[in-house]
């Protein structure tokens, strides 16, 4: 090639962004459509027979009866988990009532239910535990009792997913057993069991175990190996954490519980299918769509998933180079900002806490030295080694791995992953702070995407803005689940309407949820000064908005500023526009143009936030909101702001900026 080739090639590379130098623009792209089918293609039914361990054989931890390494563990921890279990001897094992069930229908509330049954788990996994620990034999009448009053549940799952029965909501039909959540978490909470204590039981009555094992092929297996049309398989529809989730649970009770290699292999590669259903359509890049606080779900989970696989198979089945798996180990450090303060787009809490032990893991089996020391960097941040570890609702899997390899995880050196820029190209989600490794100065994130995400609001345009850590104009998040957060309500609950989020309302119209109202034209750019993130979010809005185009540009001038600039054009203006922006710290108009955010009493030292706008365009209002929900409570405390800029006498055509220093 002649050299004036050479050059307009190399700026046609440059120009698609293939030359990466830290200082290309990048535009969006659509999620992959080639399947990828990386699990079901390694091996049919028949070859699983011979790839997987059998049962009998495969032995991933020591049971109760196997002493020396439960003798290994430190003896503080042991102590810990044996007076959790003395405080469940000789407990009842409160009675689930068919009246506090019917409670989602009644009232919407799926609390009360919940609360009970998943106390009944976590006094189980407490006991199995503490029997591991002493190996005396003082816990099996209670174990036995907790085992027996779970087999005798109608339904293991929760109210809030009975839709999954032919006759809907309302009381289980227990000649229909359905799959979800917590149905098959209980599964797995009495495969461990079985696993654990299985022997001792059997000393008791060996009828106890062998109703362990038909309970769980009854509701679990067999459900789960005839049916195809529980949705979060993804045979017919498109899924969310609900597929890895339950199918980590669903492999541990194949593995542990099912007796007939035929029905092991074809139940094994029924899971690679539905695991494949999450994973083809996953976005290249690794982002979570549901966001950080359900990534522990969802690539946790998958993770869960090919943990389990790659045991036992002893090391056969084995994925973890794959750069998908990689990607989507590496979004949990990518979307971290500040212990503990992670990006909460959708319905992600503003605090997260991923399982430590999950996290480090996963980066051994990827070989990825960052994830490891975030997990070891989050297991000092929960005081790991110090108390019981948690598996949540009272499953013991995760607990069990965490218990094995906790050492390592505290010998290996912490470090928080305070990354500069990432760029989530699939998923339309940037983040980006002042200083590599460092909380001084500015921290932004922004997204594009549309409004049928997972778990979504309507949100597109939204971003977030941290000072030194923390937070100063959020995304307040979601309230405690009640039936009207998942039903054609939905959009009627504030936290998930656009005019909570930092997003405009046109013509007093805010943005509609549907995949139809998305974000485009997005572009990112970053280089050693500054981080932009460009976006025209008009086609959010419906119609009614009359919105021809309305350009944003959100940029991070590093240690200096955030700048939020908006160019609009409407076609016909009947109401004037107003910027709405969600804050933690109350605001304070000090003079015109300037709004004050102060800092809350616990964060006195910081440097205080100013929000500066136009005074010349803008008349700002601030209200109030108070939180009572717990949920929200947990990341904001008592109540947050709303600052509502409205644009007097708001043009066709026009432009704003808006500056946060």
């Amino acid at each position: 090639m002649n050299p004036k080739g050479c050059v307009l090639l190399l700026s046609v590379l440059v120009v698609l962004g293939l030359l990466w130098n830290g200082e290309d623009l990048y535009a969006s792209k659509e999620p992959s459509e080639e399947k990828l089918d990386l699990l079901s293609g390694l091996y049919s039914s028949e070859e699983l027979k011979q790839v997987l361990v059998l049962r009998e054989e495969w032995n991933p931890f020591p049971r109760a009866d196997e002493r020396d390494e439960w003798k290994e563990l430190p003896d503080e921890i042991c102590q810990t988990y044996i007076k959790e279990a003395e405080q469940n001897l000789g407990c009842d094992w409160e009675t689930l009532k068919a009246s506090v069930f019917l409670e989602y229908v009644r009232t919407g509330n799926r609390s009360h239910y919940q609360g009970r049954l998943f106390n009944r788990r976590r006094k189980l996994a407490e006991l199995v535990l503490g029997e591991c620990m002493e190996g005396k034999g003082r816990f099996m009448d209670d174990i036995m009792n907790g085992v027996w009053a779970i087999c005798e549940e109608t339904y293991w799952g929760v109210p809030a997913h009975l839709g999954l029965q032919e006759r809907g909501n309302g009381l289980p039909d227990v000649t229909e057993p359905t799959v979800d959540l917590f149905a098959a978490e209980t599964g797995t909470l009495i495969a461990w069991t079985y696993y654990l204590v299985g022997k001792q039981l059997d000393e008791t009555s060996p009828l106890v175990t062998e109703r362990m094992e038909y309970e769980i092929k009854r509701r679990i297996l067999t459900p789960n190996l005839k049916r195809d049309d529980f949705w979060w398989m993804g045979f017919d529809q498109k899924v969310n954490n609900w597929n890895p989730w339950i199918c980590s649970n669903w492999l541990t009770s194949v593995l542990v519980i099912e007796d007939d290699p035929e029905r092991r292999a074809e139940s094994v590669n029924k899971i690679l299918r539905c695991l494949d259903n999450f994973l083809n359509p996953y976005p290249r890049d690794g982002g979570c769509d549901e966001g950080p606080g359900y990534w522990n779900r969802a690539g946790g989970s998958l993770f869960d998933c090919l943990e389990l696989l790659y045991s036992a198979s002893n090391g056969k089945i084995d994925v973890f180079s794959h750069p998908l798996i990689k990607k989507i180990g590496e979004y949990i450090c990518r979307v971290y900002i500040h212990y503990p303060y992670f990006i909460n787009f959708a319905d992600a809490a503003a605090k997260v806490s991923p399982n430590a032990s999950v996290v480090f893991r996963y980066g051994e089996h990827i070989e990825d030295e960052k994830l490891k020391r975030f997990g070891a960097f989050l297991a000092e941040k929960q005081n790991l080694g110090q108390g019981p570890l948690s598996g949540g609702f009272g499953v013991l899997g995760r607990v069990l791995h965490a218990l094995f390899t906790l050492e390592d995880m505290l010998e290996e050196e912490p470090m928080e992953p305070l990354q500069r820029d990432f760029w989530l190209s699939d998923l339309q989600v940037m983040g980006a702070r002042s200083v590599e490794g460092s909380n001084q100065s500015f921290y932004i994130a922004c997204k594009g995407g549309h409004n049928d995400e997972s778990h979504n609001h309507n949100d597109v345009g939204n971003f977030i803005v941290y000072s030194e850590g923390y937070p100063v104009l959020i995304d307040v998040g979601v309230e405690t689940y009640t039936a009207k957060t998942f039903s054609s309500q939905r959009y009627e609950i504030w936290t998930m309407q656009s005019a909570f989020h930092n997003l405009p309302t046109i013509n007093g119209v805010m943005q509609k949820n549907g995949e139809e109202y998305k974000s485009s034209n997005v572009q990112y750019e970053q280089d050693n000064n500054k981080a932009v993130f460009r976006l025209d979010i008009s086609k959010a809005y419906p119609e009614e908005a009359l919105v021809q185009s309305w350009k944003r540009q959100i940029t991070l001038k590093r240690k200096s500023e955030v700048v939020i600039k908006d160019e609009f054009e409407i076609e016909e203006v009947k109401q004037d526009a107003v910027l709405n922006l969600m804050t933690w710290r109350k605001p304070e108009i000090e003079r015109n143009g300037v709004i004050g955010l102060v800092n809350p009493e616990q964060l006195k030292s910081l440097n205080k936030v100013h929000v500066l706008y136009p005074h010349d365009k803008f008349v700002p209002q601030i209200e109030t909101i108070a939180i009572d929900d717990s949920r929200l409570e947990d990341s904001w405390g008592h109540e947050v702001y709303r600052i509502q800029l409205i644009y007097q006498n708001t043009p066709k055509k026009g432009a704003y900026w808006v500056r946060i220093r």
